[in-house]
């Protein structure tokens, strides 16, 4: 696994300021506890991209693994007109990469920090933010960090909802049917979050939507104080007041946005037929297609796709082929390393070596292989993923019980010819 880890950051180095030789980096946009944003252009088409860069180090030191495993399963899951898309996730030695949509705009609190907006662009944004947080619902993903700050605006001046970090999916919701996870921006939380009893997550995301929408047509925040525990008296009582240039109907959403009782608060459905909400509303309608963390050159259903780098750089299995052994157990063994092969040229390198040990194949799929030998006792499973446009990984996964001696002796150094050497740097 350290070759592995070792090639790969080898690679980030291929040029001052590129990324795996597809990316050139450029400014930075911004920065955060964890992770820098740079913008970037994807040197192929001359596309902009936005590129996270999560340090690995702080990830493993706050012990945020699976968070970050979550919010790439989450993103991955995603694909809406008004949410930032996630392109692909690669990785070094320190760092993990998050590609992503650019959004030109910036974001959007840096606009309404200039001053509020009127009615009519406070609605257009808020259909917007209603239509990415309903279908995000619809597959099981919360957000529980909806503000301005994590809103962005694309070159058109359209909405992009970003920044799924504290996100929840339906899979941790608790035999109460809650979720119990304090989170969220202080003044954005919801009352119930506040109430430590577990709340629903699309109920949390409602109030934070009614807090967005407030400010964007006042300026300024519902609920604020200096003192943190007062302001969360006041959220907690629901103690708000609307500009006096406020619409009545407005008025009337935003007080069924920000209900402190999320039984009875507003639901994204009660929105799309409210009257405010509807004024010169077009439904959005779009293509979905199944959103795969893959390399642009291959198509859905080719075997050339990149290997997550995530599950590389998290030492987890990106590969793991054991499901194909009828007995999955700790007989079994497993190795990778790195070759600049052709995959087809591998597996069948794989196949020729078997067959001098009357070890044959005995399923294929894709660039993954089954095989056997010595009457059942030997069996080998070999994958080939993608790492880079010049670079694949392979796993070999096999049977150890009384042939062990057999793979190290005649089948292991009969592969040794596929093993990538970088070049020396003396």
């Amino acid at each position: 696994m350290s070759d592995v880890i070792e090639e790969i950051q080898s690679l980030e180095a291929e040029a001052p300021g590129h990324l795996f030789g597809k990316y050139e980096l450029g400014k930075l946009l911004g920065c955060g506890a964890f992770a820098k944003v740079y913008h970037a252009r994807n040197i192929r088409t001359g596309h902009s991209v936005a590129i996270k860069a999560v340090s690995k180090q702080k990830v493993l030191k706050g012990n945020l693994t699976a968070h970050i495993k979550r919010e790439i399963s989450i993103m991955s899951r995603l694909n809406h007109p008004h949410i930032v898309r996630l392109h692909e996730v690669m990785a070094t030695k320190t760092k993990i990469y998050f590609v992503l949509e650019f959004a030109k705009g910036g974001e959007l609190f840096t606009k309404v920090a200039k001053g509020r907006f009127s009615e009519d662009l406070s609605r257009r944004y808020f259909q917007q933010l209603i239509s990415a947080i309903g279908y995000c619902h619809s597959r099981g993903v919360f957000h529980r960090d909806l503000k301005p700050e994590n809103l962005l605006l694309d070159e058109n001046w359209n909405l992009k909802v970003t920044d799924f970090g504290l996100s929840a999916v339906t899979e941790q919701i608790r035999p109460d049917g809650l979720l119990h996870t304090l989170c969220g921006t202080p003044a954005y939380v919801a009352p119930e979050i506040l109430a430590k009893k577990g709340y629903q997550g699309d109920k949390v995301d409602m109030w934070s939507c009614g807090i967005v929408l407030f400010v964007l047509n006042a300026g300024y925040l519902p609920f604020n104080d200096p003192n943190l525990m007062v302001m969360y008296r006041k959220i907690y009582k629901g103690e708000f007041r609307c500009p006096k240039w406020t619409s009545p109907d407005l008025k009337r959403l935003l007080c069924r946005l920000l209900d402190t009782n999320p039984e009875t608060r507003i639901s994204v459905d009660e929105i799309v037929s409210d009257p405010w909400f509807r004024k010169g509303y077009k439904e959005i309608k779009f293509h979905e297609e199944h959103l795969e963390l893959k390399d642009h050159h291959g198509d859905e259903n080719s075997a050339d796709k990149y290997l997550n780098a995530f599950d590389i750089i998290s030492y987890s299995s990106g590969a793991n082929l054991s499901g194909m052994f009828k007995k999955p157990d700790n007989s079994v063994k497993g190795e990778r390393f790195i070759s600049a092969e052709a995959p087809e040229t591998i597996l069948a390198k794989v196949e020729e070596v078997g067959k001098t040990e009357n070890v044959a194949v005995v399923k294929k799929q894709g660039w993954s292989v089954k095989m056997e030998g010595q009457n059942g006792k030997f069996q080998m499973t070999v994958s080939v993923q993608r790492l880079t446009e010049k670079l694949v990984v392979v796993e070999i996964k096999r049977s150890t019980v009384g042939v062990e001696q057999m793979w190290k002796d005649k089948l292991r150094p009969q592969l040794n010819s596929l093993i990538y050497q970088p070049p020396s740097t003396s």
